[in-house]
């Protein structure tokens, strides 16, 4: 008896569930007639067939087909299965090389025709794409709004594509824009917002990009033309992925922008409007490629590396005093959410990290050794790793080849099935042993990978700032960068209306900090050297001096 499975798939989440429980029985029917048994079902519930590799339920499909598990696919139509011809003909490979076919309502797919269906299949979502195109323009023409959300409006119930104005949130923007003229940044406004309890367009909290927006892509709140009474479509366009199936979006030419006047939807004035985007102009002057290039080189030994303790987020810089450069938390400055507003003198952490570097690196021909005996034990344990992979593997095909045998019996020889159910479940349990067995062997191999350019790069820079630190500070950046990955700084919250403090001051007034190190990362051990902590300018040795256990 032939053996089949059944794919069925709907392409909207606006489509009824009934739809796959339709074309299932449709299926059914036709195996019942071609005399086929149907011993798997797969579905992908409004998902687009238009690529294959984002469709949970086709991957599941394919996996069963290389196991043979199935003689044929048996589809409602092909468009179900297919509507991308480079989709269509790698499947078509793979299943002729296996032996199974594929099966329709209008009957058995043949190479020529099932081309033929893959090119009308895909030509029928491109002639869909320009269609819809060509209705969006319509609705712009009519002075409706083609889509999209903006704060300060809502869709019109019964009439598609109109909007209205919602007072209260044109009551924000309005503000946003006053305080953006007088000179207010972005941050600020954000924050301000986060302060008063404003709930933001979407998510939890404002942020300083709702409001300043992409130049490129026209978006953000001081962008929008809308607010001016203007409907603006056509900013992006969508293409997809081939390797992913993702939609992703890309900027258009403004020669390509459509715009129809719309006064009925004016929040802001078009004085202010244009003054908003005379700022936001002389803001972006200086960001040219050079000056952006030259504001991501780092300014100082740790720049982008010092982060908030409390929430993770990066520390920016908050002004300057005759004590030197304060740092204070992005997140607390850029929206509020975090709780920690400490501000601290970089001046303080840097000589905290470099005190504790150097006391650590006092001794560097012993970790150019130690990191030796850690890579040969992780070479031992990648070589035992790859040896019990291969015999899983082996095991795992003399388990498919040996429920391949009991399923011909059954099939071609008609033995009775249960005679073989137990043996069947025995080794679907080992099956399932083996397969777990592969992948923890996997995540072992994984962690195990250790460059020996890395290592040597390591161990270099560690003589090199052991020595560049006996003499004081070191002369450059990019030898203690090979080191650290990350400054974690640990402070208690301002204290009301207090301003920075120096990171040994006494009582609750400590900074501590975590160093973590490079060769934590690159050996997938967090409990490895740099990571230590210190508070009031002393050392305090923490887990990561200690070397690795047996086991690694």
């Amino acid at each position: 008896m032939i053996l089949a499975a059944i794919y069925a798939r709907f392409s909207s989440d606006r489509q009824k569930d009934r739809s796959i429980d339709d074309q299932i029985a449709l299926c059914r029917d036709l195996c019942a007639r071609e005399g086929m048994a149907v011993i798997s079902t797969f579905e992908d519930r409004a998902i687009s067939g238009s690529a294959a590799v984002n469709r949970p339920g086709f991957q599941a499909l394919m996996q069963a087909a290389e196991s043979r598990l199935f003689d044929v696919i048996v589809a409602e139509d092909m468009d179900r299965i297919f509507r991308d011809q480079a989709d269509y003909h790698n499947a078509r490979k793979g299943l002729d090389f296996l032996g199974i076919t594929l099966h329709t309502a209008a009957g058995k797919i043949g190479t020529i025709d099932g081309a033929l269906r893959a090119l009308m299949s895909e030509q029928f979502i491109e002639n869909l794409r320009v269609h819809t195109r060509r209705g969006l323009e319509g609705v712009l023409r009519d002075g409706r709004h083609a889509g999209g959300r903006a704060y300060g409006y809502r869709a019109v119930k019964s009439k598609p594509g109109e909007l209205e104005i919602v007072e209260e949130e044109a009551d924000i923007v309005r503000q946003i824009f006053s305080d953006y003229v007088a000179n207010k940044t972005p941050r600020q406004i954000a924050h301000d917002l986060n302060t008063r309890g404003v709930r933001p367009p979407r998510g939890r909290l404002w942020n300083g990009s709702t409001i300043n927006g992409h130049v490129a892509r026209g978006g953000g709140m001081i962008l929008n033309d809308l607010y001016a009474g203007r409907i603006v479509w056509n900013k992006v366009r969508m293409v997809k992925d081939p390797t992913t199936g993702k939609r992703l979006s890309r900027p258009n030419p403004k020669e390509q922008y459509k715009i129809v006047e719309a006064p009925h939807l004016r929040i802001i004035d078009d004085a202010t409007f244009k003054a908003a985007q005379v700022i936001k102009i002389e803001r972006r002057r200086d960001a040219t490629p050079a000056s952006a290039q030259k504001s991501r080189a780092p300014k100082r030994v740790f720049s982008g590396l010092i982060r908030c303790g409390a929430c993770g987020g990066g520390m920016a810089s908050n002004g300057a005093d005759r004590k030197g450069v304060r740092l204070q938390c992005s997140s607390y400055k850029e929206s509020g959410s975090c709780s920690n507003s400490r501000r601290v003198y970089l001046d303080d952490l840097e000589a905290l990290a470099i005190k504790g570097l150097r006391q650590h690196l006092a001794h560097p021909a012993m970790i150019t050794e130690y990191v030796d005996a850690y890579n040969a034990a992780r070479k031992r344990l990648k070589k035992e790793a790859s040896t019990e992979r291969a015999r899983l593997e082996r095991r795992l095909g003399e388990i498919g080849r040996e429920m391949k045998r009991i399923v011909d019996s059954i099939v071609i020889t008609g033995m009775p099935p249960e005679q073989f159910v137990a043996r069947m479940q025995e080794l679907e349990a080992e099956k399932a042993k083996v397969v777990a067995g592969l992948e923890s062997a996997k995540e072992s191999d994984n962690v195990i990978a250790l460059h020996p350019k890395a290592l040597d790069r390591y161990k270099r820079a560690v003589v090199e700032l052991a020595d560049e630190l006996k003499c004081g500070t070191p002369s450059e950046f990019a030898t203690i960068r090979e080191l650290v990955t990350a400054i974690i700084v640990h402070a208690s919250p301002s204290r009301p209306g207090g301003a920075g403090t120096k990171a040994n001051a006494e009582d609750d007034r400590s900074v501590r900090i975590d160093i973590k190190g490079r060769l934590a990362a690159l050996c997938g051990n967090p409990a490895l050297f740099p990571n230590m902590a210190m508070s009031g300018g002393m050392l305090v040795a923490g887990e990561g001096l200690e070397p690795p256990t047996p086991g690694l």
